[in-house]
C-alpha cells in the first residue's frame, strides 16, 4: 500500500478543493497533476507546436522543469494564471492523451509521492494508473449543472467572462476526449470511493475522507 490519497473526477467536481482540504487535515503535501498537463500544454501551445503531434509533445513534456508550489514555474516562468485559459483548456485533453507524455508525466507522479513519503493526489487516473495501490481511492462526481456553475464561477474570478451554457458545452467535450482516450481514460477504480458532491458540503467531503485513509493505514501498520 502507498500512502497515498488518489482523489479522481472530472473537471468541476470539487477535486481541488477536496484535495486541499485532506492534505491540511492530515498534514499532507497535495500533487495537483492536472496543473502538469497544462503547464506542458502552455509549452507546446508558446513553441507553435501542433497538440496533435504526439512525438513533438513528448519532447517537450521531457524536458519541461515544473515547479508545483503556491504558484507554477513553467521552465522558471510563473504560468500560473495561463494554464487556466482558454487556449490550454481546449488543448489540454489532446496533449495529455499522448500515451508518452503520460508516461513520462506518471514518473514524475511517482518520483514525487516517493520524495513526501506519500500525500494526496488528484487528477484523472491516479487511481487506476499512477497509484493502483492508494491507501484509499476517491472518486468525486457532481451534477453538469452544478459542474459548469462552479466552473463559470472560476472564469468569473479570473475576469473572463464566459457563460455556464458555453462552460457545460466545454466540459462536456472534454469528459468525451477524456472518458474514451485509449491510454488512462477517466473512470473510477472498482475500488474507489464515490462521491457525488453536488448536494455536499466540502468539509463533511474530506472528513470522510480522512477518517477512510486513517482507517486504512492503521490496518496496515
Amino acid at each position: 500500500m502507498t500512502r497515498v490519497v488518489a482523489i479522481d473526477g472530472p473537471s468541476g467536481a470539487g477535486k481541488s478543493t477536496v484535495a486541499r482540504g485532506v492534505a491540511e487535515a492530515l498534514g499532507s503535501s497535495v500533487l495537483d497533476t492536472g496543473a502538469m498537463y497544462r503547464s506542458v500544454t502552455v509549452a507546446v501551445l508558446q513553441r507553435g507546436v501542433d497538440p496533435e503531434d504526439a512525438e513533438a509533445c513528448a519532447d517537450i513534456a521531457r524536458v519541461a522543469d515544473i515547479e508545483l508550489r503556491d504558484r507554477i514555474l513553467l521552465d522558471g516562468h510563473d504560468v500560473t494564471a495561463a494554464i487556466r485559459g482558454p487556449a490550454v483548456t481546449a488543448a489540454v485533453s489532446t496533449v495529455s492523451a499522448h500515451p508518452e507524455v503520460r508516461t513520462i508525466l506518471v514518473a514524475r507522479q511517482r518520483a514525487w509521492a516517493n520524495s513526501h513519503g506519500g500525500g494526496v493526489v488528484e487528477g484523472r487516473d491516479i487511481g487506476t494508473v499512477v497509484f493502483p495501490d492508494a491507501a484509499v481511492k476517491v472518486f468525486l462526481t457532481a451534477s453538469d449543472q452544478e459542474r459548469a456553475r462552479r466552473r463559470q464561477r472560476d472564469e468569473a474570478a479570473a475576469r473572463r467572462d464566459v457563460n455556464v451554457e458555453r462552460v457545460r458545452e466545454d466540459l462536456e467535450r472534454r469528459d468525451r476526449v477524456d472518458s474514451t482516450r485509449s491510454v488512462s481514460p477517466l473512470q473510477a477504480a472498482p475500488d474507489a470511493f464515490i462521491v457525488d458532491t453536488t448536494n455536499l458540503r466540502v468539509a463533511d467531503v474530506v472528513a470522510e475522507i480522512v477518517a477512510r485513509y486513517r482507517a486504512a493505514t492503521s490496518r496496515a501498520s
